[in-house]
């Protein structure tokens, strides 16, 4: 019993541990990207030099998460580049072939 308790509380202190620098740091935190900012991290950061995101979305997605604009403004965003790309690349749906034959 004890050992399961203490396994548990190892298991929560190391998935804290790994959460931790994500969950709480500001827009102006060493190491992370913004797009304000520039996007270059210092040298010495413990997850190695932060790239910028390379499609539209991600800089959406980097947006929402340093707080530079909130739910709504994101969704309205993805939806006006949904709308976008529905404009510029359309599906089109393959031709209609009859049937499909059991026995062939």
């Amino acid at each position: 019993m004890l050992f399961a308790f203490l396994l548990a509380v190892f298991l929560f202190a190391a998935c804290a541990y790994c959460v931790w620098p994500r969950s709480g740091g500001s827009a102006g935190t060493a190491g992370s990207w913004s797009p304000s900012k520039g996007g270059s991290a210092s040298p010495g950061t413990a997850g190695g030099p932060a790239t910028k995101p390379d499609s539209l979305e991600g800089v959406l997605v980097a947006q929402l998460a340093y707080g530079e604009i909130n739910r709504r403004q994101y969704l309205r965003a993805m939806e006006l580049l949904a709308a976008r790309d529905d404009e510029r690349h359309p599906l089109t749906t393959p031709p209609e072939n009859g049937p499909a034959e059991a026995g062939a």
